[in-house]
């Protein structure tokens, strides 16, 4: 049973930082894409960032450009998105994706995306 379980949110100040866990159990996790994604009230799901299996290309939103660190380790089984800067447009649920190796690595598109964990509640007050 793959199970995908997103840690580190909470509530932070505007111009704060927050780092995101997602620790993954019953998938070779080595052979997957992992995103994050978010969801803020009344919009759709985007893609915030990305990273190949081998964690050597990530992908970034423009509006995490240069704020926000994707990144991997594939002994622990766990990926991470570090997040600087933060600012009230950032407050959504975030959620972890894991990608089979077929196709892109930064589709934007929730469906192809294979497995999801619960989320993690980011409030960013200003």
């Amino acid at each position: 049973q793959v199970q995908l379980e997103e840690s580190g949110g909470g509530l932070v100040q505007a111009g704060g930082s927050l780092r995101l866990s997602c620790a993954a159990s019953g998938l070779p996790f080595g052979r997957f894409h992992m995103g994050w994604f978010r969801q803020a009230p009344g919009k759709e799901r985007e893609i915030v960032a990305s990273i190949r299996w081998h964690g050597t290309e990530t992908y970034y939103t423009n509006a995490v450009k240069g704020r926000f660190t994707i990144s991997r380790d594939n002994a622990k089984n766990t990926v991470y998105l570090q997040m600087n800067s933060l600012n009230p447009e950032d407050t959504a649920i975030y959620y972890c994706a894991a990608k089979y190796l077929s196709g892109s690595y930064y589709t934007s598109t929730p469906s192809e995306w294979n497995y999801w964990g619960q989320g993690t509640q980011v409030t960013v007050s200003s």
